[in-house]
C-alpha cells in the first residue's frame, strides 16, 4: 500500500529531543481515572528510557494532550502534534476517540500506536500508519460471552447507550451467543429509569445484565437499583468494558460493586519485567496499577525500540510495525495483519475475566482466561 508523503518527525524546534505525542482523557466526560493510569505508564516508561540514555543520546519528550473523550478534540490534537514535529502519536483509552485520532493520523501520515482502545474498525480502510496493543473488541468480548455460557447464563440483557462502541459490543455478544443457544435483549438506558430497567429484567427472565454504559452515570445508579431489587438476587451483573477495574468504581459502590465480572488484559502471573514495572506504577499511582497503566508502559517500550532501530522518520516508523519484537510487561509484543481489523494488531495480549471478590472488594478473582 502506498503511503502519503509526510514530514520527518525529526524536525524539532531545537533538535534536542525526540517528541512523542500522547492522547489521554484527563478531564470529564472522559474517564479520568483511566487516563491517569495510562499517563502514569507512558510517563514512567519515558523516564526509564531517558535514564538509559534516551534515543541515541537525545531525550524522549512526551507531549501530552487531553482528549476529554471528545473525538473532534482528539483529531485536532493530532493535527497540532503533527505540526509540533512529533515522531509518532500514542495513547488514548476511549475507542470512539481513538478512531477519530487514527483516521486523522492516517490522513496526515503520522504513526499512531493506540494503547487501549478496542473497537475493531479503528479506520474505515486498512492503514499502514496505525498499530494497536489492546485486543480487538470482537476477540475479547467473545471470550466474555464464552464465560457467560460457562456460567450457565444464556438469557442476557444489555443496558445500552447510543455509541458506536456499545453497539459494536452488543453485536459481538448477540452473534456469538445466538450461535450457541443464548439470547440478547437490549434495554435503552436513555428511555428507562433504573427502576423500569429492573422491571424489564424481570419481564424478560434475564439471567445476566451487562452494563454497556458510561461510568459513573448511568452505571452506578443501575447497579444500586439491581442490587436493591429482591426479584433480581440471582441475576449476574457484568461489565465487559472494564468499569470495575479502577478504584473509583469501588469507592462509588462499595460492596455493591463487587462480584461484577469484567475484562482485563493481564496474564495470570506477571513476569519479572511486569513485576518490576507494576511495583514502580503502584508507587507512582498510590494504588494498584490497572491493565491500562501497563498498556501505557508497553506503548513507549514499543516506540522506543522502533525509534532506536529505525530513526525518527515517520514513514520509516510506520513501515517498521511488522518487524517489531519487543518484550512487554505482559508478554512478547509483535504486530500482524488480522482479518477484519484495519490496523496492525498485537495478536493477542493476555485476556482475563475477573471480578472484585465480594468478601474482599480490593482483591480481584480470575474467573476465566482466554
Amino acid at each position: 500500500m502506498n503511503m502519503p508523503p509526510s514530514p520527518s518527525g525529526a524536525e524539532h524546534a531545537d533538535g534536542s529531543s525526540v517528541r512523542l505525542g500522547a492522547l489521554v482523557p484527563l478531564t470529564r466526560p472522559g474517564w479520568v481515572e483511566a487516563g491517569r493510569h495510562l499517563l502514569a505508564g507512558l510517563d514512567l516508561a519515558v523516564r526509564e528510557v531517558n535514564d538509559a540514555g534516551g534515543i541515541d543520546g537525545r531525550p524522549l519528550e512526551l507531549v501530552v494532550r487531553d482528549t476529554a473523550a471528545d473525538p473532534e478534540r482528539a483529531a485536532a490534537a493530532v493535527d497540532e502534534l503533527a505540526g509540533l514535529g512529533v515522531a509518532a502519536v500514542a495513547g488514548e483509552y476511549h475507542s470512539v476517540v481513538a478512531r477519530a485520532a487514527a483516521v486523522r493520523a492516517d490522513a496526515l501520515g503520522v504513526p499512531f500506536l493506540c494503547s487501549s482502545a478496542v473497537l475493531d474498525a479503528l479506520t474505515e480502510v486498512p492503514t499502514e500508519w496505525v498499530a494497536r496493543l489492546a485486543p480487538a473488541q470482537s476477540h475479547g468480548w467473545r471470550i466474555y460471552a464464552d464465560f457467560l455460557l460457562g456460567a450457565g447464563r444464556r438469557r442476557i440483557a444489555v443496558a445500552t447507550q447510543p455509541s458506536v462502541y456499545w453497539a459494536s459490543g452488543a453485536r459481538v455478544l448477540r452473534d456469538h451467543l445466538a450461535a450457541r443457544g443464548g439470547t440478547v435483549v437490549e434495554l435503552d438506558t436513555n428511555a428507562l429509569t433504573p427502576e423500569a430497567l429492573c422491571d424489564a429484567l424481570v419481564d424478560h427472565g434475564a439471567t445476566a445484565l451487562l452494563l454497556l454504559v458510561g461510568h459513573p452515570e448511568p452505571a452506578v445508579p443501575i447497579v444500586r437499583a439491581v442490587r436493591g431489587d429482591r426479584r433480581l438476587v440471582e441475576i449476574l451483573i457484568g461489565a465487559p468494558a472494564g468499569q470495575p477495574e479502577l478504584a473509583e468504581w469501588a469507592a462509588a459502590l462499595g460492596e455493591d460493586g463487587a462480584g461484577i465480572p469484567f475484562l482485563r488484559y493481564l496474564p495470570e502471573r506477571l513476569g519479572p519485567l511486569g513485576e518490576r514495572v507494576g511495583k514502580e506504577l503502584r508507587e507512582r499511582l498510590g494504588e494498584a496499577p490497572s491493565f491500562v497503566a501497563f498498556e501505557g508502559w508497553d506503548t513507549v517500550a514499543v516506540l522506543t525500540a522502533v525509534l532506536r532501530s529505525h530513526g525518527t522518520d515517520r514513514a520509516a516508523i510506520a513501515k517498521s510495525w511488522p518487524r517489531v519484537a519487543v518484550e512487554g510487561t505482559r508478554g512478547p509484543i509483535r504486530f500482524s495483519r488480522t482479518p477484519g481489523i484495519s490496523v496492525w494488531q498485537w495478536v493477542w495480549t493476555p485476556i482475563q475475566v475477573v471480578d472484585r471478590d465480594p468478601a474482599e472488594p480490593d482483591r480481584f478473582r480470575i474467573l476465566h482466561a482466554g
